[in-house]
């Protein structure tokens, strides 16, 4: 079965043009890349919300697509401005149709303020190129997103915002020390959303090259202290990435791959 996937892209331009310089790729191009490792049969088609002629063709179109993936971003949801209200507003205009959407970082937290929920700065500080230590929860074992994954397990993340009131009936899968919600599941009208806090779709030099790009943001933020306490985190992220294997990072966007094809 080919699959045939919408990709929704989460930067604006020249966020994008960040990424692509940093990370080698777009949000969304980054993601296309995976899935068709995964399933290089697969029919993608990449859109940005900011384009109005882009959504309007894509939910004329709704029923051809078997999913939709909302990309990461650097976006903030509380700033609130007229292009974010265009993600939110698109994601509500996705729901009314019976879609399964995966919903990675910046995409989750579109996805949950358009369900109802609300997204806010993490109390407990970010997640710099990297989440540690995520559990998965008992509702988290049975969901068919965390089918082969480790119960505890590290991966690539970059988020300042987390998600702080879940949307109505939603069901938590996973957690760790910085954001509670890291791995969630809830349907909305007639669509089943899975959202992730973290990203699957990225390798830790990506990453590390995300920080890099940022670095003087991330020293005025306050998420580093000194120099040394920068060197000691990036020197944590090159350990981790010699005990991360593509299956293992990759196993969520599989899973959701195969659910599609069901």
């Amino acid at each position: 079965m080919d699959l045939n996937i919408l990709i929704v892209e989460g930067n604006i331009k020249e966020d994008s043009e960040f990424f692509i310089k940093a990370a080698g790729a777009s949000a969304a191009q980054n993601l296309k890349n995976l899935i068709l490792k995964i399933e290089p049969s697969s029919n993608i088609e990449i859109i940005n919300p900011d384009n109005d002629k882009e959504t309007t063709n894509a939910l004329n179109k709704m029923s051809k697509y078997h999913g939709i993936v909302f990309t990461g971003g650097a976006m903030r949801i509380n700033d609130m401005t007229d292009v974010i209200k265009k993600h939110i507003n698109f994601a509500s205009s996705c729901f009314v149709h019976k879609n399964k959407i995966l919903a990675i970082c910046w995409g989750l937290q579109v996805c949950s303020t358009a369900a109802g929920g609300k997204v806010n700065p993490g109390k407990n500080g970010a997640h710099i190129g990297i989440a540690s230590d995520v559990k998965i929860n008992n509702e988290g074992q049975k969901h068919f997103i965390y089918k082969d994954k480790k119960n505890t397990f590290t991966s690539p993340a970059f988020n300042f915002d987390e998600v702080s009131e879940l949307p109505k009936d939603a069901i938590l899968l996973s957690s760790d020390k910085v954001n509670k919600v890291m791995g969630v599941s809830f349907s909305v009208a007639n669509s089943e959303i899975i959202g992730l806090q973290y990203h699957p779709d990225y390798e830790y030099f990506q990453m590390l090259n995300l920080i890099a790009g940022r670095k003087e943001r991330l020293f005025k933020n306050k998420n580093f202290s000194n120099e040394d306490d920068y060197q000691k985190h990036i020197s944590y992220i090159n350990s981790e990435n010699e005990l991360l294997n593509f299956n293992d990072r990759t196993c969520e966007v599989r899973n959701w791959l195969n659910h599609l094809k069901n």
